[in-house]
């Protein structure tokens, strides 16, 4: 996975903190946004440790710490610190699917396909866990009818489409036996 402050942005859960915060811890959350997006990971990571420390309840800033030891490659600590997120905050899918990469990219396909399965069950409409799960049962799970069922639901819920992910239909109808494809990633 890339490593730019650029990709720290784009793979930010959509919401900030759950719970009704003091004004204080709120403003701490935010610096430590404020860093991630500026590529001050270091900084970032300290600021998300403090609350994690400090608020454990706040499932926003492990599921920033989960992405910050990610891009890292630390996958073992960004397992954990998902799994934290999801357990603070149970309901949110975007840490659910977010999970499911840090799995995924940690060898643990059957609970990646579990977090990406519960991301989905909270939202049914969120395009992104339907296309990894798609790319987790096509390239690690051996699975290609249900990888065809999922991009096809994921090309349903893409309103302008995906080119990319129409190759992959087509080349997925195409093979014969299991050929190996690379090329296919996860979407935050």
């Amino acid at each position: 996975g890339a490593t730019t402050a650029g990709a720290a942005v784009a793979v930010q859960p959509a919401r900030a903190l759950e719970p009704v915060v003091p004004s204080a811890v709120q403003h701490a959350f935010d610096d430590a946004r404020q860093a991630l997006r500026a590529g001050r990971m270091e900084e970032a990571q300290r600021g998300f440790e403090a609350l994690t420390q400090a608020h454990p309840e706040l499932g926003g800033a492990h599921a920033n710490l989960g992405l910050i030891h990610r891009q890292a490659g630390r996958l073992a600590q960004a397992v954990a610190a998902l799994e934290q997120a999801v357990k603070a905050s149970p309901d949110q899918p975007q840490y659910w699917n977010q999970l499911g990469i840090a799995r995924r990219m940690h060898g643990q396909f059957v609970p990646a396909r579990e977090a990406y399965e519960k991301a989905i069950a909270l939202d049914p409409g969120y395009a992104a866990p339907v296309l990894n799960l798609g790319i987790l049962n096509d390239l690690y799970l051996g699975d290609g009818r249900r990888a065809l069922e999922l991009y096809g639901r994921y090309l349903a819920l893409s309103p302008g489409g995906d080119a990319t992910v129409d190759k992959w239909v087509i080349d997925l109808k195409n093979r014969k036996g299991d050929g190996v494809v690379l090329g296919r990633k996860e979407q935050p």
